[in-house]
């Protein structure tokens, strides 16, 4: 069951999207500004769900994925990729890294309710 998700975002305007989006809908949500964050706080609270950007300075979302599905503790919470690369091979690489799901932003409340929903499913 989905409770509680991590938002890992460099954007301040995007983190605000999607945390109002995800709040409102009755989850808890936890934020990081970039993958590194995002990493510790997976492995230190352990969230049902991590929405990842991908396009962040430093280590980028991709890398995150990877590196989050590589370790023990983290290697089962689902991800869905949420980023402006909206091309097919960069949905296919995101999904070889190890994402659960992908979605192109500008983000649509509907759609990211949708996937959520979906992985509560499975």
């Amino acid at each position: 069951m989905i409770r509680t998700i991590l938002v890992v975002d460099d954007s301040p305007t995007e983190r605000f999207i999607t945390v109002d989006i995800l709040t409102k809908a009755g989850y808890q949500v936890l934020t990081a500004e970039n993958a590194e964050d995002g990493i510790s706080k997976a492995k230190a609270v352990h969230p049902d769900l991590i929405v990842m950007d991908v396009v962040m300075p430093g280590m980028n979302g991709y890398q995150a994925t990877r590196t989050l599905k590589r370790t023990a503790e983290t290697k089962d919470i689902p991800i869905i990729v949420c980023t402006s690369k909206g091309q097919e091979t960069d949905k296919i690489w995101g999904m070889r890294q190890g994402a659960s799901d992908y979605l192109v932003k500008p983000i649509k409340a509907k759609e990211l309710l949708t996937h959520v929903a979906a992985l509560n499913t499975q």
